[in-house]
């Protein structure tokens, strides 16, 4: 299988096709089964911190890769516009590198967000503190 076909949906269904690319945007997740032909269900959380997906004519975009290191099949693909372009296989030094930069990049989006929600506080006290009666 080398091509997916984008499904929309509200809830993931239980048995996933194998050609399909479920999306749902009110849970912000993904779904599709690895194009290997395995048969397991790869699902990527969506959001800044996550996975980033983009709909183009129908066909589904995901960035960054998938990298399956943890199933048997190990395989490592990108899905731009719906084509499965296949990597390289990731070592396990290479996987556990990749799954600590995605961690640190979490860290920090979440570190920056409460950053700004801090500095939103703040000024909305001193607003309320120099126009209260």
């Amino acid at each position: 299988m080398n091509k997916f076909i984008l499904k929309k949906v509200y809830y993931m269904p239980k048995q996933l096709e194998s050609d399909l690319f479920y999306v749902s945007d009110e849970f912000k997740v993904a779904a599709h089964l690895c194009p290997c032909g395995c048969g397991n269900k790869v699902n990527t959380p969506l959001g800044p911190s996550n996975w980033t997906f983009i709909e183009c004519n129908n066909e589904p975009t995901l960035s960054p890769s998938i990298s399956n290191w943890q199933l048997p099949c190990k395989s490592h693909y990108w899905i731009t516009k719906g084509v499965v372009k296949w990597s390289y296989k990731l070592s396990s030094e290479d996987a556990l590198e990749s799954w600590q930069l995605e961690e640190e990049k979490r860290k920090r989006y979440y570190a920056e967000l409460e950053i700004k929600k801090t500095k939103k506080s703040f000024v909305k006290s001193l607003f309320n503190w120099f126009h209260r009666k």
